[in-house]
């Protein structure tokens, strides 16, 4: 065994599939969950992975919003990927319900590394940390960029912002001899393994369950198997010390395309998938009412295309297309019996 690695948020998406890749490469995994009432569920989403750790893999009950658990749960641990953050779940009600949580959460997974001698620590980022709140650009956002909080920013990605600033500002403060690397990546597809799975693959079962229209949205996609390998990288390169890392497959893409991706390869289970584009001033009509799609507005027509040529150049990192990523995600939820009749 190469030794321990904790996962924070081992209920999540991109949090399984780091704990495949970890017991593939022979580390011991510990990860930690709000409920131990989980550790079921999550492993039978590693049995659908390929997986099934035994004792290699132990569970510590902690929570971002309180210190207890945190000392115990990096006792030992070689590394960390903190992956443990609010998504878009619909229990945010302010700012303060995104903010909070992921700030204080970051600095309490940071103290606990440092204080337990964890060489480094691999922070699960997101594009939203990168590309928000900026006028419209020639170029691709890259690693050197931090969304613009002035502009228009929806709360989960000022969450993001402010999470990983506060992550970087620790470590120069008060890092001692913790290491940190940060993964961003875009929209995250590929197969899922249950019900808990990326919010970025709700785009996906609602055009297999017949959205009736696109908005005119821009989003970079990456496979959640390639997001994994990244952060093993960015946990073992020497390289990566105190680096970030986006991660997008190929060029961004606008939501028709991503239907005519759908159309294209999944055959007659994509029938339901529309290609009808919804007016730019119909949705912001639609967004004095609805506050999903009052979140939507400031995106409308943006390119938020980055890139990822750093990790590929300095890590040797090679994802797989865009393409497979959005269809193995559609196939899996299929699979799984979750796009509804």
């Amino acid at each position: 065994m190469n030794g321990t690695v904790l996962v924070t948020g081992g209920t999540g998406f991109i949090a399984q599939y780091c704990i495949l890749a970890l017991l593939d490469a022979g580390y011991c995994v510990r990860t930690s969950v709000r409920s131990l009432a989980r550790e079921g569920e999550v492993r039978r989403h590693l049995k659908i992975g390929g997986a099934e750790p035994g004792d290699r893999l132990s569970f510590v009950r902690t929570d971002l919003s309180t210190d207890a658990g945190w000392t115990e749960a990096a006792a030992g641990c070689v590394y960390v990927i903190h992956g443990a953050s609010p998504t878009p779940s619909g229990d945010q009600v302010t700012e303060k319900d995104w903010i909070e949580p992921a700030v204080d959460g970051n600095l309490r997974v940071l103290r606990a590394a440092r204080d337990a001698g964890v060489r480094r620590v691999v922070l699960t980022s997101a594009s939203g940390a990168i590309v928000a709140g900026h006028k419209p650009r020639n170029r691709p956002f890259d690693e050197t960029d931090w969304s613009d909080l002035t502009g228009k920013v929806w709360p989960y990605q000022k969450s993001k912002t402010l999470s990983e600033r506060a992550a970087w500002d620790f470590m120069g403060r008060e890092g001692g001899d913790l290491e940190l690397s940060a993964v961003n990546p875009t929209a995250v597809m590929g197969p899922v393994l249950g019900s808990e799975y990326s919010h970025s693959i709700r785009l996906i079962k609602n055009l297999l369950e017949g959205q009736p229209a696109l908005p005119r949205i821009n989003s970079g996609f990456v496979d959640v198997r390639d997001v994994a390998d990244l952060h093993l990288r960015a946990m073992l390169d020497p390289a990566a010390k105190g680096e970030r890392f986006l991660a997008i497959a190929g060029d961004s893409m606008w939501m028709i395309d991503v239907a005519r991706v759908l159309r294209e390869h999944l055959g007659d289970a994509a029938t339901r998938v529309t290609t009808r584009v919804v007016p730019n001033w119909l949705v912001r009509l639609g967004a004095l009412r609805d506050p999903v799609m009052r979140g939507i507005v400031p995106l409308l027509g943006v390119n938020l295309n980055t890139t990822s040529e750093k990790a590929k150049h300095l890590l040797g990192w090679k994802p797989r297309s865009r393409e497979e990523a959005i269809v193995a995600a559609a196939e899996s939820l299929i699979r799984l019996g979750l796009v509804k009749g």
